[in-house]
């Protein structure tokens, strides 16, 4: 998955959930960024990188989510 589809996903669960989401980019180095998900953050790759899984579970449980897994 890539940076730009993941940020895309939380956006839509937090309009969902009515939690406010925002991305910062003045707070991460090179083309990272700093997502805020209610009062939990992560660190944001550059949006054409790719999420390998091990990272896509940390940035999940950094933000508290739970990943589903797909059948």
């Amino acid at each position: 998955m890539k940076s730009a589809e993941f940020l895309k996903k939380i956006v839509a669960a937090g309009a969902a959930a009515k939690i406010p989401v925002r991305v910062e980019s003045h707070r991460g180095s090179g083309d990272h960024r700093t997502l805020y998900c209610g009062d939990r953050f992560t660190i944001l790759k550059a949006p054409d990188d790719e999420i390998g899984p091990g990272l896509l579970q940390r940035m999940m449980a950094d933000l508290g989510l739970v990943r589903r897994e797909r059948r």
